[in-house]
């Protein structure tokens, strides 16, 4: 068999294992990320891998540069690339991709032991903030009102705008003949 039926098969068999599965993604036919953990994770990432035109006979091309990963520290990534290195050494000459995946998942926790979120300038709660501004810009459009509907605004309040003191209490009278028990 040659490398270029190798990955035509171990690409077959990723998208019939992966399909529906929100952490795989194919970006190319030889290009594939994968998330490792829930997007909520701390501890998750993203692996970036291409396979080379010989691959399953040389290594992939594993890369951790992928935006989501920006918080985690560049010590932590070279512990993970040096791991998955191993292991692809281990698999080189046969369909890896499955294998690292599925050993990837089960040894998040050891791979990111040391993690320690990096602090970046770019946060989801900055990006929601920016976006909380045009929304309410949106909210706050006011109903237009006719003119009929602005004299009687206009004649129920004061030079200032604001409505005479009282406007809105309840004679209590008008109340004690409205309700209450009667008094037999």
């Amino acid at each position: 068999m040659t490398a270029n039926e190798d990955q035509e098969m171990e690409l077959e068999a990723l998208r019939s294992i992966y399909e529906g599965d929100e952490c795989f993604k194919e970006i190319s036919p030889v290009s594939f990320q994968f998330r490792v953990g829930d997007l909520e994770d701390t501890k998750a990432f993203i692996l970036d891998i291409t396979w080379p035109d010989t691959y399953p006979e040389t290594a992939p091309q594993i890369c951790l540069d992928a935006f989501f990963n920006n918080r985690i520290s560049a010590a932590t990534k070279q512990l993970i690339l040096l791991k998955l290195e191993e292991q692809v050494e281990a698999n080189l000459g046969s369909a890896m991709m499955y294998t690292l995946f599925e050993w990837a998942k089960e040894n998040q926790d050891a791979l990111m032991e040391s993690h320690r979120p990096v602090v970046t300038a770019v946060t989801l709660t900055s990006n929601t903030e920016v976006m909380a501004p045009s929304a309410a810009k949106k909210r706050e459009k006011k109903e237009q009102l006719t003119k009929a509907q602005k004299r009687r605004i206009v004649n129920r309040t004061d030079n200032k705008g604001e409505l005479p003191r009282g406007w809105n209490w309840v004679d209590v009278i008008k109340l004690s003949k409205t309700g209450g028990k009667d008094d037999d």
